[in-house]
């Protein structure tokens, strides 16, 4: 098969996905994603070089695979070692890195304008539908508080991506731009920290912001740490307006302090007063081109579950035996994910989970996997 017939099948399926996404009905049921997930398979096996020969050597090519559950999985490590990608070398314009520490070498997942346009698609619909909806929060009267390094200073960071494309959409909708902002900034060593000052002004220390306005609040969990930290020491505490949203995501290896989920948000509560039915935590990696949100917690001390959005499944899988749990039951957290157009669609972790329906509960790092999260990439 040509180039030119590659490029023209993976771009009809990435079209027909975006199509999907951003239609109001977006759910793809039961049988119309095992439609597609096989559909993508045979695309990926034949494109994707080093995948396919990963499928050909556990015996499971398009002929053999009925369902998309048998549809094989790459561990997220394999990206460290393999150019996992259908995306021509030479039409290669951006890559993510996984986080972790300095010492770790990153996983790469390499990206084009159509491979990026999906993703976008992806993340900015379901960023929406469980950021904005059911909430006092409105897209037009916020503002976008940021604890990342700008975009330009972080190229190969998927979450910041995924923040400067919440800002582009948010600005779509007549956001003014004097009322977004990102505080992070680069230490010389090339770790993510923070502008304390610039965090100050944007939290109602400046007229720039207006206190009344309520505030989207994105950061890595270890950011929120030393800002919470930081207000702590010098007694400071920010009453954020009614409506106002924190989305904490990421692990803390390395980066800060760890703390329990409940306690972070406790801290939280009382240093910015948002209570915890507007903390939002989200799970995702620079493998996968979706992402997961929890549901608000009924209770205090309910499980926060996590979903991802209607074109990927999830599924927990036992490490001894490779198979699904049961209902309540513990194991590594699998993805298939569609939006994955150029790359592989059914993606191994190495994060823990708790089945839990057709959702799960985060448990966190297997206990032998390499600690990754904290965003210490370098530019």
């Amino acid at each position: 098969m040509n180039k030119h017939r590659m490029n023209k099948e993976l771009s009809n399926f990435a079209a027909c996905l975006r199509g999907s996404i951003a239609s109001r009905q977006s759910a793809v049921g039961n049988p119309r994603f095992d439609e597609l997930a096989l559909e993508l398979f045979a695309l990926q096996f034949e494109h994707n070089l080093a995948y396919g020969k990963i499928c050909e050597a556990r015996g499971l090519t398009p002929g053999m695979v009925e369902h998309w559950t048998q549809i094989p999985a790459v561990p997220t490590s394999a990206f460290k070692e393999l150019e996992l990608s259908c995306i021509p070398l030479e039409e290669r314009t951006s890559v993510f890195h996984s986080s972790g520490t300095t010492e770790q070498k990153p996983s790469r997942h390499f990206h084009n304008a159509e491979s990026l346009a999906v993703y976008e698609s992806s993340l900015w619909t379901w960023f929406k539908r469980n950021l904005f909806s059911n909430s006092e929060l409105r897209i037009t009267n916020c503002e976008l508080l940021v604890l990342t390094p700008p975009s330009e200073m972080v190229p190969h960071s998927s979450l910041v991506h995924m923040f400067e494309t919440v800002r582009r959409e948010m600005g779509g909708a007549n956001v003014p731009e004097s009322r977004v902002g990102f505080l992070g900034k680069l230490a010389p060593e090339g770790f993510w920290i923070l502008d304390f000052d610039a965090a100050l002004a944007a939290l109602g220390k400046d007229s720039k912001f207006e206190i009344r306005n309520s505030k989207l609040f994105l950061g890595t969990a270890f950011s929120f740490v030393h800002l919470l930290d930081y207000l702590a020491e010098r007694e400071l505490r920010v009453e954020l307006p009614a409506g106002s949203r924190v989305m904490e995501t990421g692990g803390y290896k390395n980066c800060s302090r760890s703390m329990p989920k409940v306690d972070l948000h406790a801290l939280i509560k009382e240093h910015l007063g948002v209570p915890a039915e507007n903390i939002i935590c989200e799970y995702g990696m620079s493998e996968l081109s979706s992402q997961a949100y929890d549901t608000p917690r009924l209770t205090p001390h309910a499980s926060r579950l996590f979903h991802f959005p209607p074109w990927s499944r999830v599924q927990i899988i036992s490490p001894e035996t490779g198979r699904e749990v049961a209902d309540g039951e513990t194991g590594l957290i699998r993805v298939f994910d569609l939006a994955n157009v150029f790359s592989v669609a059914a993606i191994q972790t190495e994060d823990l989970g708790i089945r839990r329906g057709d959702g799960f509960e985060l448990i966190g790092r297997a206990q032998l996997a390499e600690p990754r999260g904290c965003s210490l990439m370098t530019a």
